[in-house]
């Protein structure tokens, strides 16, 4: 079945010349029939719901992740600071 199925979309893309663009409209039927026989309908929503919270966990982890990366920049740059004004007035009174 597959094998047919395979042969009618190099058949459609040997009449349009091999162009190797988007899928038309009928390549996208033919694409969502074979999905939809290797996973069944019911396993399908299953597989978007956790590819969608996949998603959000991931976007709100960078969300989360950027301002802990900014505080920890700004305290070591703090630091660096007392360090070196600390250093400069050792070096100052060990003149």
């Amino acid at each position: 079945m597959v094998k047919i199925l395979f042969s009618i979309i190099i058949e459609i893309n040997n009449k349009r010349k091999l162009n190797m663009g988007m899928p038309s409209g009928f390549e996208l039927f033919i694409i969502i029939a074979v999905v939809v026989l290797l996973f069944g309908g019911k396993k399908i929503p299953e597989l978007a719901k956790g590819l969608g919270k996949g998603i959000k966990d991931f976007k709100s982890a960078i969300k989360e992740d950027e301002p802990t990366n900014m505080t920890t920049n700004d305290k070591k740059i703090e630091e660096e600071k007392t360090t070196a004004s600390s250093t400069t007035s050792e070096n100052k009174t060990s003149v």
